[in-house]
């Protein structure tokens, strides 16, 4: 019977030690455990504080007071459509489905920020009239963007050129063939616009076959003041 109960407390100072061993790594599994989440959380912190704030359709940098930010970009060879944004507001793109071959157009209040209108004209196989007609409709005072799209040249004549370069475009006088080109002029505009991106049509530089890369351009236009 002696034997019996030492041979028992044996087996239960034994199971004790490995329970206690076994408690022992899993609190320190545990601790580490622990440790990685709280590390996690204060790195995920971190990362949200150091986050770079979001500016106005994703500019790098915000806008001074009285300016409206824009961002736009060219098509991509006759894939991917334009896209015109200002003051976090899409006005043309794929998405919203109202953008086309040739060249777009987008007309904004100079003093409000206010859409007036878009619109694109097919300058490969479309009409220049209604363009040139468009273009002398517009108000003084509108700021005007514009976004080729597969070929925004073809079709274009001396007076539809020298109506953009009214509103301070410069490259517009040598926009040929399926060049990409992005504008923000402005009617009654007094200088040439430094707001301008222009691309040549190269077949030994293009990064698309038959066409060149987008181009894009962010900026901040002051608003038109009485």
């Amino acid at each position: 019977f002696q034997i019996g109960a030492a041979k028992l407390v044996v087996v239960v100072a034994i199971f004790l030690l490995t329970f206690y061993v076994i408690s022992q790594v899993f609190e320190i599994k545990m601790d580490a455990n622990l440790g990685h989440i709280f590390a996690r959380s204060a790195l995920d912190a971190a990362a949200r504080s150091t986050k770079p704030p979001r500016y106005k359709c994703g500019i790098s940098k915000a806008c001074p007071e009285k300016h409206f930010a824009f961002k736009m970009a060219s098509g991509a060879a006759n894939v991917v459509g334009p896209k015109i944004c200002v003051e976090d507001n899409v006005l043309m793109s794929g998405v919203k489905n109202n953008v086309g071959r040739g060249i777009n157009v987008a007309l904004v209040n100079g003093k409000t920020g206010e859409t007036l209108d878009t619109k694109f004209f097919d300058m490969w196989g479309g009409d220049v009239a209604p363009f040139i007609e468009f273009l002398k409709s517009i108000p003084d005072g509108t700021i005007v963007f514009m976004g080729t799209y597969d070929d925004g040249a073809t079709k274009l004549n001396e007076e539809a050129r020298k109506l953009i370069a009214d509103l301070g475009s410069t490259s517009i006088t040598n926009l040929g063939f399926r060049d990409n080109w992005v504008f923000c002029g402005g009617k009654g505009i007094k200088t040439k616009s430094p707001f301008e991106q222009h691309i040549k049509n190269n077949k030994d530089t293009n990064k698309y076959e038959g066409w060149p890369e987008v181009v894009e351009m962010e900026g901040c236009i002051p608003q038109k003041q009485d």
